[in-house]
């Protein structure tokens, strides 16, 4: 399912504006139905502008009024929304406009709070930054350190959630390989040192036979046959 380009923005719209059930705005925002209750209470999304999906081609008002007289009813993306929704660059950084480069380090901090395995060169695709601001913000040596506010890039429209999330799998595959390397070679080695550690067989020591017993080896040598020329007397 396509979902709008900024979930949470478009949620605060529908609730603000729309007569819409929480579970009919969830489904079609991709979100949990306490979360857009939550967003309704105003305990989560504060300060989010809300953004209008009919202005942008995301949906008719025609379809808001045929879900608002049935609950059960299922919000359906515009068609001519995707067709005409540019299509995101697949090279190069992300431009990002003027007025919201100043939000870029809060969307940094969110990004490495949550998704610690994406890549610099992913985050600096997504929010159109550099390497040395995001280690700036990792380091928390970045000049706005002090009142860094994490934020979602997706509800501040620094990215989009479809972006965001192809990027999430292959930082997650890459993960994956990873660790499946490290294991195989961690098995191989522990295997190495097990052989190498493994004691040789002792050398039997060597067992000398003793010697048959002889009647001179008993009772000594007779007398009368001591010496080979001796007489007898």
């Amino acid at each position: 399912m396509v979902l709008p380009l900024m979930p949470k923005a478009t949620a605060v719209w529908l609730v603000e504006n729309t007569a819409l059930s929480f579970k009919q705005i969830a489904d079609f925002c991709g979100l949990h139905p306490l979360e857009v209750q939550a967003i309704a209470d105003e305990e989560v999304a504060v300060g989010i502008v809300g953004l209008d999906p009919t202005a942008n081609g995301q949906l008719t008002a025609d379809e808001i009024k045929r879900c608002e007289a049935d609950e059960t009813a299922a919000l359906n993306m515009a068609e001519e929304s995707a067709a005409t929704r540019p299509s995101p660059k697949t090279k190069g950084p992300r431009y990002t406009p003027i007025a919201k480069r100043q939000e870029r380090p809060d969307a940094i901090a969110w990004l490495l709070r949550h998704y610690p395995e994406l890549t610099d060169a992913q985050i600096s695709r997504l929010i159109g930054t550099t390497k040395s601001t995001i280690n700036s913000v990792r380091d928390r040596t970045h000049w706005k350190a002090a009142n860094i506010k994490p934020a979602d890039p997706v509800d501040i429209g620094m990215c989009s959630y479809e972006d965001l999330l192809a990027a999430v799998q292959i930082a997650r595959r890459r993960k994956a390989r990873a660790e499946q390397r490290v294991a195989r070679e961690a098995a191989r080695r522990e295997r190495e040192t097990a052989a190498n550690a493994a004691p040789a067989a002792p050398e039997q020591p060597s067992v000398e036979q003793p010697a048959t017993p002889t009647a001179e080896s008993v009772f000594g040598t007779p007398s009368g046959e001591q010496g080979g020329n001796g007489q007898n007397t």
